[in-house]
């Protein structure tokens, strides 16, 4: 534990330790990989009486929760806020990520549960939340499975959307990730023009839309996966912090850009169409849809740099930011080309 333990998480440690049953102890931790907003720790747990000599290097990446074994372990996931934006943001962010997993706890949805949370980071060096673990890992690598992701996805999207609540449970209204002033027009693009016609269609008053329980951050980095070919299922969706109330056409775009980023266009594209296949409903049509899928595409201009952090962890070195602005830009053209 020593190089974890220089990174300054001792208190936090505490506090966790402090959550588990008598005679329970932390046997094992593990960086997971993928993460941008947060520091994500697996946790292996056994109980000090158990006969075990785990060390914890288990190989999978996900986290959600795997339940105990015959031995008595388990595992569980910490997430701790250590960016200063992220820390400052922290109460708001993690508590609603714990009310979203209570509320979940009864819902068909495969999400992990809760087991603690510090919001304000008052037992620890960093808030953090604690949650059990989910089977599985991230799959974002250009594969056989590719197609087949993106069905599994829109599935699992269309589910998170009839998520049925009552009014005073409602998560808080949907919130733009940009705006007109924000966005940042690629410097070297040799289509200024497509850049002002996007911005200036955002910033018309948003469509008049129905309501539904958003996750907000839908994308293949926060939707775990087990098996491959026709075993291929999802088995978790991870990273609540964002959940709101608003359009699905808005979880439709962000799901949408992140697959035209990591896979092209064409799977980008592809994506509302699965989506409408598995039961799900677009609240807009022609340019109010269009409306949401450019909102979300401009929030990554000008080169998509911060989700490529991440993919490039699992795996996706090619994703470089010349190829990201390229697809980006890409993107929006066809965007304009089907719904305008």
């Amino acid at each position: 534990m020593t190089e974890d333990e220089v990174q300054g998480w001792a208190g936090t440690r505490r506090w966790v330790e402090g959550t588990l049953a008598p005679g329970e102890r932390i046997a094992g931790v593990r960086a997971l990989k993928g993460g941008w907003t947060s520091q994500m720790r697996r946790l292996d747990i056994e109980s000090v009486n158990s006969d075990s000599s785990d060390d914890g290097n288990h190989d999978n990446s996900g986290n959600g929760d795997n339940g105990r074994d015959g031995s008595g372990r388990y595992s569980l996931v910490l997430r701790s806020f250590v960016k200063p934006f992220y820390v400052r943001h922290a109460p708001g962010m993690l508590e609603r990520e714990a009310d979203v997993l209570r509320l979940l706890a009864a819902r068909d949805i495969p999400a992990a549960r809760l087991r603690a949370v510090d919001a304000r980071g008052e037992h620890g060096e960093h808030p953090s939340l604690l949650m059990t673990h989910l089977d599985g890992g991230v799959r974002v690598q250009e594969d056989g499975d590719v197609a087949r992701r993106v069905e599994l996805l829109a599935r699992q999207l269309a589910a998170v959307h009839t998520v049925e609540v009552d009014e005073e449970q409602r998560p808080r209204a949907w919130q733009a990730w940009t705006s007109p002033e924000r966005v940042q027009v690629p410097p070297a693009t040799e289509r200024p023009e497509l850049w002002e016609r996007a911005v200036t269609l955002i910033g018309r008053p948003a469509p008049e839309h129905r309501g539904a329980f958003l996750h907000r951050d839908f994308h293949p980095g926060n939707v775990l996966f087990d098996g491959t070919g026709a075993e291929l299922a999802v088995s978790g969706v991870v990273d609540w912090v964002e959940t709101s109330w608003g359009p699905t056409d808005l979880d439709v775009a962000h799901c949408s850009t992140a697959l035209a980023l990591l896979h092209g266009v064409e799977t980008g594209l592809a994506f509302a169409d699965a989506y409408e296949r598995a039961g799900g409903t677009l609240t807009a049509t022609g340019e109010d849809h269009l409306y949401w899928r450019l909102l979300d595409a401009l929030a990554f201009a000008p080169d998509a740099e911060k989700v490529a952090v991440p993919w490039r962890e699992l795996g996706r070195t090619d994703l470089s930011t010349q190829l990201l602005s390229a697809r980006l830009e890409e993107y929006v053209a066809a965007l304009f080309e089907r719904y305008a």
